[in-house]
């Protein structure tokens, strides 16, 4: 229908307007063969629109009518009729499994490993900010003073002095793994190559945390100890994440364990499908062919 259509409203055409007229006799094995045209055209539009987790389906130009079909076509027998509206129905039921059956398998392998893998993660990082949180605790500065920084082996008492000795040591790593070159309040300081003209620095204690630098020394010292007091925020952080998972893990157990909603419709269908089929001899079309032939 589609083709005949195009061979009309295409480049070339000189008409303005084209009426297209379809002619369908009554009772006829026309409506067959419009039925047959729907059901091709659900398929084609499940797979297009991406309606369906599957990707192919069988072309109905391919399926040939057996004589016991066109027997009962000729006959005028209703059953025909609702064996087509049963064959259709019970492709959509069976694409729903099939659906159905693929969220089931996602669903479970997520309970089963991914799940537990990123809440195993999600609780180390917890464990680790708060043994951070300690350290950080127990190297404060003193009266409001200055900690002190160790930069490549030398200890720098003077914020500024720091603050200069920690740039130059930043941009001297070529390194694109970690390079430790100082200490900072209980944190190991790591510097890495990343492009050209600019370095990843990290404070790692037992979780590694990178830290940008700017331009000014003692803005720099100010910078880390703003980002190591934001501990506290982190740790609420990956709690909400931690819950998020766990709801998710038992979200995903409760789906998984459901059945197939419509289960019993789809083998009630298929069970009505098989009982026409046999009435109507359809079991076996190449058979059915070959006894008449």
């Amino acid at each position: 229908m589609t083709q005949r259509a195009g061979r009309i409203v295409r480049q070339g055409n000189l008409n303005e307007k084209v009426h297209i007229y379809r002619y369908v006799t009554e009772s006829t094995f026309d409506s067959y063969l419009w039925q047959t045209l729907e059901a091709k055209q659900k398929f084609i539009s499940q797979v297009m629109t991406s309606r369906t987790p599957l990707r192919s389906c069988e072309d109905v130009d391919e399926t040939a009518l057996s004589f016991a079909e066109i027997k009962a076509l000729c006959a005028g027998d209703p059953r025909i009729k609702e064996r087509m509206e049963l064959d259709v129905e019970v492709s959509r039921l069976r694409i729903m499994k099939a659906d159905y059956q693929s969220k089931k398998f996602r669903l479970e392998d997520a309970a089963a490993k991914y799940l537990p893998a990123q809440i195993g993660q999600a609780e180390a990082m917890i464990a680790g900010i708060r043994a951070d949180m300690d350290t950080l605790a127990a190297h404060p500065h003193p009266g409001g003073g200055f900690a002190g920084m160790k930069v490549n082996g030398r200890t720098y008492t003077e914020k500024d002095k720091a603050g200069e000795a920690l740039m130059d040591a930043v941009v001297m790593v070529p390194d694109t793994k970690p390079v430790e070159i100082g200490s900072y309040r209980g944190f190991t300081i790591t510097s890495q190559f990343v492009t050209f003209g600019e370095h990843k620095v990290s404070f790692k204690g037992a979780v590694a945390y990178a830290i940008e630098l700017g331009e000014s020394a003692t803005g720099n010292i100010t910078r880390i100890d703003n980002a190591l007091a934001r501990l506290p925020e982190h740790l609420e952080e990956y709690r909400a994440k931690l819950a998020d998972l766990e709801q998710q893990l038992e979200s995903a157990k409760a789906e998984a364990a459901k059945p197939f909603a419509m289960e019993a419709e789809l083998q009630r269908k298929s069970a009505r499908l098989a009982e026409l089929d046999a009435a109507l001899n359809l079991g076996s079309k190449g058979g059915a062919e070959a006894t008449a032939a």
